[in-house]
């Protein structure tokens, strides 16, 4: 448990028992100045007086706790740590009272992650997924109200459109003349009131057009550990066969922002996965997609999620 808590609160053994010890002697004290205040009501022990001494307490806390921390020398991490229970309340009541985040999955072939992420919208994430990834989240047990709203698909005959129909998701089929040189099908995402974009195996370009409306607001995942294996015809088993003929050790995913290049934006997260010498371009796309399936649906949570808090 103390070897949690040191992880979770990033302290070592000496500064874990001063916080405990910051912890007890702050309760008792606002425990204390509770009881003095409210004798000088007058008031009889009773219901009233258990509310109004729970209502004490619960504003006294953070008082007591702060000025127990000052000699103990845990204020920047107790005054940290109030800020932090004070944004988190405050955010619970903002997504309440917000409407869901609407996202766009941009899929070109069979689904598989699109499937991931549309299931971690419905169901909520798998807390064990967290702490793989204990970098890029910042809230581990929050999670923000999103869903997928729209699958947009370059292939009218895509493993991607099925899954969509199976989750009563609208699908948009798009052609390359209107996508790259029109309107880009703004419109269309405008009407379905997309806020987001997740490339999920999308093999066209972004056009510029699209990337500005929506600056900050379009991950791509590529299956390998950029910028290495990235650019124009670098996907799928492409991608697989290159680094196995490369003879490299490890290769990976890389979740990215998208700009007007292929695979160059500023990289968000990698995880990586070894290669031995048995493996083959099919056994790399397994483990690729293992990595891909586990951490793409808890990337986009937690960029959703700082969206929110900024």
């Amino acid at each position: 448990m103390f070897n949690k808590l040191k992880a979770r609160w990033k302290v070592n053994t000496v500064s874990l028992v001063l916080v405990i010890t910051t912890f007890a002697l702050g309760g008792s004290l606002c425990g204390y100045a509770g009881r003095k205040l409210l004798l000088l009501t007058g008031l009889e022990r009773g219901f009233i007086w258990i509310l109004l001494y729970i209502l004490l307490v619960t504003i006294l806390w953070p008082v007591c706790v702060l000025l127990i921390s000052i000699p103990l020398g845990q204020f920047t991490f107790f005054k940290n740590y109030i800020v932090k229970i004070g944004k988190r309340i405050a955010r619970k009541k903002n997504i309440d009272k917000s409407t869901t985040i609407k996202l766009a999955v941009f899929a070109s072939g069979a689904g598989s992650n699109a499937e991931k992420i549309i299931a971690a919208s419905k169901n909520g994430l798998q807390a064990k997924y967290y702490n793989s990834i204990k970098d890029v989240i910042q809230n581990e047990k929050d999670s923000l109200n999103w869903e997928v709203a729209l699958i947009v698909c370059n292939k009218a005959n895509a493993g991607v459109i099925q899954i969509a129909m199976d989750n009563n998701i609208p699908v948009l089929v798009i052609e390359k003349e209107r996508f790259i040189k029109a309107d880009n099908y703004l419109p269309e995402l405008k009407k379905h009131n997309i806020d987001f974009i997740v490339l999920a195996g999308f093999l066209w370009k972004i056009p510029e057009a699209l990337i500005m409306a929506y600056q900050k607001k379009i991950i791509n995942i590529h299956p390998a550990l950029l910028p290495k294996y990235g650019g124009a015809g670098m996907y799928g088993s492409k991608v697989h066969e290159k680094v196995i003929a490369a003879h490299e050790k490890e290769s990976g995913i890389t979740i990215h922002y998208v700009d007007e290049l292929y695979d160059h934006g500023e990289i968000i997260f990698q995880a990586v996965c070894t290669i031995n010498d048995t493996d083959t371009a099919e056994t790399l796309a397994q483990k690729i997609h293992a990595l891909e399936h586990t951490h793409y649906p808890v990337v986009i949570n937690s960029l959703l999620q700082k969206q929110n808090d900024s």
